[in-house]
């Protein structure tokens, strides 16, 4: 469960993510956390999020945003608001870590989103570009549809395509949030 000050570390996009305030803390109204990526991270998968906005300020280093089909570099004190439904993804393409303060309104389930992707990246249950295999992916598909979707295929093609894979992924053992990872993450500092 996230809480403030719990740091949790992905080794596969080589970002961690300290929690300032959850959803809990805020009534539902916003997610807020202090992302650190090491140099050259990981280009996450261009995503969008159909019911909420995000806004990212640099507090050091630099961070590549790509907007729309557009990329650009923000600085140290440059911030952007991502509109919800704008295809969006962000790293770190510098020599340097960058630091950002990250919002997410409203907070909705993306703490547990987050907490359950770090946890899958550290069992090495993802692959090296930091997605899980389909089974897995189908399922977080369908528990967050609200607070996350792939943006390069049409949505309704994705659903169909998770519904029919989640009674394999069920089978296979597979689970949509595990109870073991919002349980992890280091103590508050």
């Amino acid at each position: 469960m996230a809480y403030k000050g719990k740091i949790i570390t992905n080794p596969v996009n080589r970002q961690s993510i300290e929690f300032v305030t959850t959803s809990k803390d805020s009534n539902g109204k916003q997610l807020e956390m202090i992302a650190t990526w090491a140099p050259h991270s990981i280009k996450p998968l261009e995503h969008y999020h159909p019911r909420q906005h995000e806004k990212f300020s640099v507090v050091e280093g630099e961070l590549t945003k790509l907007l729309n089909g557009k990329t650009c570099v923000l600085s140290q004190g440059q911030s952007v608001d991502i509109p919800a439904k704008a295809a969006h993804a962000m790293w770190n393409n510098s020599d340097k870590k960058a630091v950002v303060k990250w919002k997410v309104l409203p907070a909705m389930r993306t703490q547990y989103f987050l907490e359950t992707g770090v946890g899958l990246a550290v069992d090495g249950k993802t692959g090296k570009n930091g997605m899980p295999d389909i089974l897995q992916t189908s399922l977080l598909a369908q528990k967050f549809r609200k607070e996350f979707r792939i943006y390069k295929s049409p949505y309704l093609m994705q659903r169909i395509i998770f519904i029919l894979l989640t009674p394999f992924a069920l089978l296979s053992g597979k689970k949509a949030v595990y109870k073991k990872y919002l349980d992890q993450g280091l103590l508050p500092r």
